[in-house]
Protein backbone atom coordinates (compact mmCIF):
# COMPACT_ATOMS: atom_id res chain seq x y z
CA UNK A 1 0.00 0.00 0.00
CA UNK A 2 1.15 3.51 -1.04
CA UNK A 3 1.42 6.40 1.84
CA UNK A 4 0.56 9.50 -0.61
CA UNK A 5 0.93 13.26 1.77
CA UNK A 6 1.28 15.65 -1.78
CA UNK A 7 -1.41 16.63 -3.98
CA UNK A 8 0.33 15.73 -7.20
CA UNK A 9 1.95 12.67 -6.60
CA UNK A 10 -1.68 11.42 -5.59
CA UNK A 11 -3.14 12.73 -8.75
CA UNK A 12 -0.32 10.30 -10.45
CA UNK A 13 -0.92 7.04 -8.93
CA UNK A 14 -4.64 7.88 -9.84
CA UNK A 15 -3.67 8.43 -13.20
CA UNK A 16 -2.04 5.04 -13.24
CA UNK A 17 -5.12 3.31 -12.04
CA UNK A 18 -6.92 5.23 -14.62
CA UNK A 19 -4.97 3.90 -17.24
CA UNK A 20 -4.97 0.93 -17.43
CA UNK A 21 -8.85 0.69 -16.74
CA UNK A 22 -9.59 0.25 -13.05
CA UNK A 23 -11.99 1.41 -11.24
CA UNK A 24 -11.92 3.53 -8.18
CA UNK A 25 -13.45 3.31 -4.88
CA UNK A 26 -12.55 6.21 -2.32
CA UNK A 27 -13.48 5.63 1.47
CA UNK A 28 -12.96 9.59 3.67
CA UNK A 29 -12.21 8.92 7.05
CA UNK A 30 -10.43 10.93 10.26
CA UNK A 31 -8.79 7.71 11.05
CA UNK A 32 -8.72 6.06 14.43
CA UNK A 33 -10.11 3.26 12.32
CA UNK A 34 -12.33 -0.25 13.37
CA UNK A 35 -14.32 -2.52 11.98
CA UNK A 36 -16.58 -0.27 10.43
CA UNK A 37 -14.57 1.14 8.44
CA UNK A 38 -12.95 -1.79 7.27
CA UNK A 39 -16.68 -2.87 6.55
CA UNK A 40 -16.57 0.48 4.00
CA UNK A 41 -13.45 -1.06 2.26
CA UNK A 42 -14.33 -4.49 1.78
CA UNK A 43 -17.30 -2.99 0.08
CA UNK A 44 -15.32 -0.59 -1.95
CA UNK A 45 -13.14 -4.10 -3.33
CA UNK A 46 -16.57 -5.54 -3.99
CA UNK A 47 -17.59 -2.41 -6.25
CA UNK A 48 -14.22 -1.08 -7.73
CA UNK A 49 -10.28 -2.83 -8.71
CA UNK A 50 -9.29 -0.34 -6.20
CA UNK A 51 -10.02 1.56 -2.85
CA UNK A 52 -8.14 5.19 -2.07
CA UNK A 53 -8.63 5.67 1.47
CA UNK A 54 -8.35 8.91 3.54
CA UNK A 55 -7.35 9.69 6.85
CA UNK A 56 -7.44 13.75 7.31
CA UNK A 57 -8.77 15.12 10.59
CA UNK A 58 -10.96 18.19 9.02
CA UNK A 59 -10.58 21.41 11.99
CA UNK A 60 -13.65 22.83 9.63
CA UNK A 61 -15.99 20.03 10.84
CA UNK A 62 -15.51 20.64 14.91
CA UNK A 63 -16.97 23.90 16.48
CA UNK A 64 -15.02 25.71 19.00
CA UNK A 65 -15.70 23.58 22.07
CA UNK A 66 -15.64 20.27 20.33
CA UNK A 67 -12.79 17.68 20.40
CA UNK A 68 -10.56 18.55 17.71
CA UNK A 69 -7.54 18.63 19.56
CA UNK A 70 -8.20 15.44 21.38
CA UNK A 71 -9.65 13.30 18.70
CA UNK A 72 -7.79 10.42 18.65
CA UNK A 73 -4.76 10.00 16.21
CA UNK A 74 -3.09 6.79 15.21
CA UNK A 75 -2.28 6.28 11.54
CA UNK A 76 0.59 3.69 12.27
CA UNK A 77 -1.95 1.36 13.16
CA UNK A 78 -4.52 2.84 10.76
CA UNK A 79 -2.22 2.24 8.04
CA UNK A 80 -1.63 -1.43 8.64
CA UNK A 81 -4.94 -2.22 9.05
CA UNK A 82 -5.91 -0.40 5.61
CA UNK A 83 -2.94 -2.42 3.87
CA UNK A 84 -4.25 -5.47 5.83
CA UNK A 85 -7.68 -5.52 4.57
CA UNK A 86 -6.33 -4.36 1.03
CA UNK A 87 -6.26 -1.13 0.41
CA UNK A 88 -4.44 0.15 -2.52
CA UNK A 89 -3.64 4.31 -1.62
CA UNK A 90 -4.20 5.79 1.91
CA UNK A 91 -4.39 9.70 0.79
CA UNK A 92 -3.06 11.61 4.03
CA UNK A 93 -2.57 15.22 3.48
CA UNK A 94 -1.51 17.70 6.03
CA UNK A 95 -3.61 20.73 6.99
CA UNK A 96 -2.04 22.56 5.10
CA UNK A 97 -1.93 20.87 1.80
CA UNK A 98 -5.96 20.19 2.31
CA UNK A 99 -6.04 24.24 3.10
CA UNK A 100 -3.64 26.41 1.69
CA UNK A 101 -2.79 29.85 2.74
CA UNK A 102 -5.41 32.04 1.63
CA UNK A 103 -8.12 29.09 1.31
CA UNK A 104 -11.29 30.83 0.68
CA UNK A 105 -14.29 28.79 -0.63
CA UNK A 106 -17.11 26.99 1.79
CA UNK A 107 -19.42 24.58 0.22
CA UNK A 108 -22.74 24.90 2.07
CA UNK A 109 -25.60 22.54 1.21
CA UNK A 110 -28.95 23.83 2.57
CA UNK A 111 -31.96 22.70 4.08
CA UNK A 112 -30.84 18.79 4.52
CA UNK A 113 -27.84 20.34 6.40
CA UNK A 114 -29.62 23.02 8.51
CA UNK A 115 -31.50 20.63 11.04
CA UNK A 116 -30.73 17.72 14.08
CA UNK A 117 -26.53 17.74 13.73
CA UNK A 118 -26.73 20.53 11.60
CA UNK A 119 -29.08 22.75 14.26
CA UNK A 120 -26.61 21.27 17.08
CA UNK A 121 -22.97 21.80 15.40
CA UNK A 122 -23.52 25.37 13.54
CA UNK A 123 -20.92 25.08 10.89
CA UNK A 124 -20.49 21.29 11.01
CA UNK A 125 -21.75 20.43 7.58
CA UNK A 126 -20.26 23.52 5.73
CA UNK A 127 -16.92 21.75 7.00
CA UNK A 128 -17.95 18.15 5.92
CA UNK A 129 -19.26 19.34 2.22
CA UNK A 130 -16.15 21.19 2.01
CA UNK A 131 -13.62 18.55 2.93
CA UNK A 132 -15.50 16.00 0.99
CA UNK A 133 -15.57 17.81 -2.30
CA UNK A 134 -12.09 18.20 -2.28
CA UNK A 135 -11.54 15.08 -1.52
CA UNK A 136 -13.68 13.87 -4.57
CA UNK A 137 -11.90 16.58 -6.55
CA UNK A 138 -8.40 15.40 -5.34
CA UNK A 139 -9.20 11.16 -5.96
CA UNK A 140 -12.00 11.77 -8.84
CA UNK A 141 -13.18 7.83 -8.07
CA UNK A 142 -16.29 6.22 -10.21
CA UNK A 143 -18.01 5.69 -6.39
CA UNK A 144 -17.44 6.88 -2.75
CA UNK A 145 -18.36 4.55 0.57
CA UNK A 146 -20.15 6.52 3.95
CA UNK A 147 -20.71 4.97 6.85
CA UNK A 148 -25.03 4.91 7.49
CA UNK A 149 -23.77 5.79 11.17
CA UNK A 150 -23.55 9.20 9.93
CA UNK A 151 -26.96 9.18 8.14
CA UNK A 152 -27.52 13.26 8.13
CA UNK A 153 -23.91 13.23 6.91
CA UNK A 154 -24.60 10.84 3.84
CA UNK A 155 -28.20 12.95 3.24
CA UNK A 156 -25.97 16.25 2.72
CA UNK A 157 -23.14 14.24 0.46
CA UNK A 158 -25.82 12.88 -1.91
CA UNK A 159 -27.20 16.23 -2.20
CA UNK A 160 -24.40 18.13 -2.88
CA UNK A 161 -23.20 15.58 -5.32
CA UNK A 162 -27.25 15.70 -7.23
CA UNK A 163 -27.01 19.04 -7.16
CA UNK A 164 -23.45 19.86 -8.71
CA UNK A 165 -23.69 17.13 -11.08
CA UNK A 166 -20.80 15.42 -9.69
CA UNK A 167 -19.67 12.07 -11.83
CA UNK A 168 -19.19 9.77 -8.71
CA UNK A 169 -21.89 7.16 -7.33
CA UNK A 170 -22.55 7.97 -3.33
CA UNK A 171 -23.26 4.70 -1.58
CA UNK A 172 -24.27 4.25 1.72
CA UNK A 173 -22.90 0.98 3.61
CA UNK A 174 -24.77 -0.21 6.76
CA UNK A 175 -24.28 0.40 9.99
CA UNK A 176 -21.54 -2.31 12.06
CA UNK A 177 -22.27 -2.96 15.65
CA UNK A 178 -20.59 -4.80 18.31
CA UNK A 179 -22.28 -7.84 19.90
CA UNK A 180 -24.49 -5.98 21.95
CA UNK A 181 -26.10 -3.79 19.07
CA UNK A 182 -23.64 -0.56 19.83
CA UNK A 183 -23.32 1.23 16.75
CA UNK A 184 -19.20 1.13 16.41
CA UNK A 185 -17.18 4.72 16.45
CA UNK A 186 -14.03 6.14 17.21
CA UNK A 187 -15.60 7.92 19.64
CA UNK A 188 -16.97 4.75 21.85
CA UNK A 189 -12.91 4.83 22.70
CA UNK A 190 -14.20 7.74 25.22
CA UNK A 191 -16.38 5.66 27.64
CA UNK A 192 -15.48 3.45 30.50
CA UNK A 193 -16.76 -0.18 30.74
CA UNK A 194 -19.44 0.82 32.51
CA UNK A 195 -20.43 3.57 29.80
CA UNK A 196 -20.34 1.36 27.30
CA UNK A 197 -22.66 -0.90 28.84
CA UNK A 198 -25.40 1.72 29.42
CA UNK A 199 -24.22 3.14 25.90
CA UNK A 200 -26.30 0.07 24.78
CA UNK A 201 -29.13 1.69 25.69
CA UNK A 202 -29.23 3.37 22.45
CA UNK A 203 -29.76 1.23 19.90
CA UNK A 204 -32.20 -1.15 21.89
CA UNK A 205 -34.57 2.20 22.48
CA UNK A 206 -34.26 2.64 19.13
CA UNK A 207 -34.95 -0.62 17.84
CA UNK A 208 -38.51 -0.48 20.23
CA UNK A 209 -39.80 2.69 19.00
CA UNK A 210 -38.99 1.57 15.12
CA UNK A 211 -41.13 -1.67 16.10
CA UNK A 212 -43.84 0.63 17.69
CA UNK A 213 -43.98 3.21 15.32
CA UNK A 214 -44.07 0.12 12.43
CA UNK A 215 -46.70 -1.43 14.31
CA UNK A 216 -48.83 1.39 13.77
CA UNK A 217 -48.58 3.06 17.47
CA UNK A 218 -48.50 6.66 17.79
CA UNK A 219 -45.04 7.98 17.18
CA UNK A 220 -44.76 10.58 19.06
CA UNK A 221 -45.67 8.32 22.21
CA UNK A 222 -42.78 5.67 21.19
CA UNK A 223 -40.40 8.57 20.80
CA UNK A 224 -40.99 9.47 24.39
CA UNK A 225 -40.49 6.57 25.54
CA UNK A 226 -37.56 5.85 23.87
CA UNK A 227 -35.92 9.32 25.22
CA UNK A 228 -37.27 8.13 28.50
CA UNK A 229 -35.30 5.07 28.88
CA UNK A 230 -32.51 7.02 27.54
CA UNK A 231 -32.17 9.17 30.23
CA UNK A 232 -33.09 6.49 32.75
CA UNK A 233 -29.84 4.75 31.49
CA UNK A 234 -27.72 7.75 32.17
CA UNK A 235 -27.78 9.34 29.12
CA UNK A 236 -27.86 13.36 29.05
CA UNK A 237 -28.07 15.96 26.88
CA UNK A 238 -30.57 14.17 24.88
CA UNK A 239 -30.16 16.36 21.57
CA UNK A 240 -32.79 14.34 19.34
CA UNK A 241 -35.16 11.27 19.57
CA UNK A 242 -36.94 11.45 15.90
CA UNK A 243 -38.62 10.19 13.00
CA UNK A 244 -37.85 11.41 9.55
CA UNK A 245 -38.24 11.27 5.99
CA UNK A 246 -34.86 9.62 5.49
CA UNK A 247 -33.99 11.35 2.20
CA UNK A 248 -34.80 14.95 3.45
CA UNK A 249 -34.70 14.70 7.14
CA UNK A 250 -37.83 16.57 7.54
CA UNK A 251 -40.17 15.41 10.45
CA UNK A 252 -42.71 13.36 9.68
CA UNK A 253 -45.44 11.93 12.48
CA UNK A 254 -46.59 8.70 10.77
CA UNK A 255 -45.08 6.61 7.94
CA UNK A 256 -45.78 7.09 4.42
CA UNK A 257 -44.62 5.98 1.15
CA UNK A 258 -41.26 7.62 1.49
CA UNK A 259 -38.81 6.05 3.59
CA UNK A 260 -38.55 6.63 7.09
CA UNK A 261 -35.49 7.07 9.73
CA UNK A 262 -35.31 6.91 13.25
CA UNK A 263 -32.49 9.15 14.38
CA UNK A 264 -31.29 9.99 17.57
CA UNK A 265 -28.02 11.67 19.59
CA UNK A 266 -27.11 12.03 22.62
CA UNK A 267 -24.21 12.29 25.40
CA UNK A 268 -22.94 9.42 27.51
CA UNK A 269 -20.31 10.63 29.68
CA UNK A 270 -17.35 12.14 27.57
CA UNK A 271 -18.98 10.80 24.11
CA UNK A 272 -22.06 12.35 22.06
CA UNK A 273 -23.30 9.28 20.60
CA UNK A 274 -25.58 9.12 17.46
CA UNK A 275 -27.85 6.52 15.99
CA UNK A 276 -30.30 5.90 13.43
CA UNK A 277 -32.29 3.04 11.93
CA UNK A 278 -35.09 2.62 8.94
CA UNK A 279 -38.24 2.26 10.03
CA UNK A 280 -40.75 0.02 7.49
CA UNK A 281 -44.00 -0.53 8.73
CA UNK A 282 -44.94 -4.46 9.62
CA UNK A 283 -47.97 -6.70 8.67
CA UNK A 284 -49.22 -8.98 10.82
CA UNK A 285 -49.43 -12.65 9.84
Amino acid sequence: MQIIRELEALRQAVAEYRGSGKRIALVPTMGALHAGHMALIEEGLRRADAVIASIFVNPRQFGPNEDLAAYPRRERTDAQMLEKHGCAILWAPAVETMYPEGFATTVSVSGVSEVLEGAARPGHFDGVSTVVLKLLNQVQPDIALFGEKDWQQLAVIRRMATDLDLPVEIHGVPIERDDQGLALSSRNAYLSEEELVAARTLPRALGEAAAAIGRGEPAEAALAAATARLAEAGFTDIDYVTLRDAATLQPIEALGEAPARLLAAARMGPARLIDNLPVEPTTSV
